[in-house]
C-alpha cells in the first residue's frame, strides 16, 4: 500500500501546482496588459520567456566567459556569439527600414565607457552574475544574488546620477555600423571571435550542447521580439537605477540636481508608473521566469550558504561596483556587449574586450575574497 509520502513524491503530483505556476504567470501579463496597455503585457511576457531561458537553459554570460578563461571551454561563449549573429541578421534590416521607430544601442567609447566595463567584468565573476545573471540567480532563490542585487540597483542610480562628470573626461564620437557592409562586418567579426575561441580550445572541449544551441535560439527570438515591441534593443541596467530613483525620490530625496536625471525624458519616467518602463518590465520578467523555472523544478535555494563576513562585504561592494560601473560603460553584458554589437555599435567591442580582461582578474579575486575555495 502506498503510503501519504510516496503519493505526494510522485511526479504527476506536481501538475496542479506547475498548471498553477504559469496560470498565474499569464494572469499577471493580461494584468498588466489590462491596466497600463497590451504592449506592455507583451513585454512582460517577453521578460518572462528572457527568464525561462535563462535560468531553464542554465544559460548565462558570466559562467561561460569564467569556464573559457579558466578550461578554454569556449562552447557558452561561442554561443552568446551565435546569439548575437542571429539578432544582427534581423536588427540591421529593422534599423535600417524603421529608422523612426526603433533605436539601436549605440553609445561612445570613452575613459569611463572602457574602465567601467573593465570593473564590471571584474565584478561579475566575484558575484557570479552579470546584470541578465543577478536578475535570473535572484528569481532562483540565489542568497548572494538576493543581497547583491539592490545595492546593484543603488549603484546604477548613482552611476546614472554622476555619469556626465565621468564622460567629461574624455569619449570619442558615437559609431555605429550599419547596412549590408555593417552587417557583413559584424559577422566576420563574430566569425572570427569564435573561431579564434575554439582554435585555441583542447580538441575535447571543442563541442557545443544541444541546450546551448536551443538557449541560443531562443534568446535570439526573444531579443528581436524585444527591440520590435520595446523599440529599443533588449537592456538591464537603466531599469534597475530608474527603480533606487524612484525610491530615493520617494523617500524625500531631490534627484534634479542630477545632469542625468533631470532630463526631461528621465523626469518623465520617474514621474509614470514603473509598469510603463519597458526595461523595468524584462527585468521583473527575468526574475518571474527563473523563478518560475526554479519551482518547477523544486530546485529554490534554500537559506544562507556558510561563508565567511569578508565574503558578504565583497558581496555588497561588487553589487555596488556592477551597478556603477555598468552605468558609466552605458550597459551590462546584456545592453552593451550582446545588444550593443547586435546593432552595430562600436562601443560593444570595446565593452567586450574591456570586460573580458576584468574578468580574468575577478576570477582570481574570488578565494581571495572567501567566495570559494582556493584551488
Amino acid at each position: 500500500m502506498a503510503t501519504a509520502s510516496d503519493t505526494a513524491a510522485r511526479p504527476g503530483n506536481r501538475t496542479l501546482p506547475r498548471a498553477g505556476l504559469i496560470l498565474g504567470a499569464l494572469l499577471v501579463c493580461a494584468a498588466v496588459a489590462t491596466l497600463v496597455g497590451a504592449r506592455y503585457g507583451l513585454l512582460l511576457l517577453i521578460g518572462l520567456g528572457f527568464g525561462i531561458v535563462l535560468e531553464g537553459f542554465r544559460f548565462g554570460f558570466a559562467g561561460p566567459w569564467r569556464r573559457t578563461i579558466r578550461e578554454r571551454d569556449p562552447a557558452g561563449t561561442v554561443a552568446q556569439l551565435v546569439s548575437i549573429a542571429l539578432v544582427a541578421l534581423a536588427a540591421f534590416p529593422l534599423l535600417a527600414t524603421h529608422g523612426e521607430e526603433l533605436i539601436g544601442a549605440h553609445a561612445p567609447i570613452g575613459f569611463a565607457m572602457v574602465g567601467g566595463a573593465f570593473v564590471f567584468g571584474a565584478c561579475m565573476q566575484i558575484v557570479m552574475g552579470c546584470g541578465s545573471g543577478t536578475l535570473v540567480n535572484a528569481g532562483s532563490g540565489n542568497p548572494v544574488s538576493l543581497v547583491a542585487l539592490p545595492f546593484f540597483a543603488i549603484g546604477s542610480f548613482f552611476g546614472a546620477s554622476h555619469l556626465l562628470w565621468w564622460t567629461s573626461l574624455g569619449s570619442a564620437p558615437t559609431v555605429a555600423l550599419s547596412g549590408t557592409t555593417g552587417l557583413v562586418v559584424t559577422l566576420v567579426a563574430l566569425v572570427a571571435v569564435a573561431a579564434f575561441l575554439w582554435w585555441r580550445a583542447p580538441a575535447e572541449k571543442r563541442t557545443i550542447p544541444r541546450r546551448m544551441w536551443l538557449a541560443a535560439i531562443c534568446l535570439a527570438g526573444l531579443a528581436i521580439a524585444n527591440l520590435v515591441v520595446a523599440g529599443q534593443p533588449w537592456g538591464v541596467v537603466y531599469g534597475l537605477g530608474l527603480w533606487a530613483a524612484k525610491g530615493a525620490t520617494a523617500l524625500g530625496a531631490d534627484v534634479s540636481a542630477s545632469g542625468f536625471w533631470s532630463t526631461p525624458g528621465n523626469v518623465e519616467r520617474l514621474a509614470q508608473p514603473i509598469l510603463t518602463d519597458v526595461t523595468s518590465l524584462t527585468n521583473f520578467g527575468i526574475i518571474g521566469g527563473a523563478f518560475l523555472v526554479a519551482a518547477w523544478r523544486s530546485s529554490l535555494s534554500n537559506g544562507l550558504p556558510s561563508l565567511p563576513a569578508r565574503a558578504w562585504v565583497a558581496t555588497i561592494v561588487a553589487g555596488f561596483l556592477l551597478g556603477y560601473s555598468s552605468r558609466l560603460a552605458f550597459g551590462c553584458n546584456v545592453g552593451a556587449f550582446f545588444s550593443g554589437i547586435s546593432t552595430g555599435s562600436l562601443h560593444g567591442w570595446a565593452w567586450f574586450a574591456a570586460a573580458f580582461g576584468g574578468a580574468y582578474y575577478g576570477i582570481k579575486l574570488r578565494p581571495v575574497l572567501g567566495l570559494e575555495a582556493r584551488s
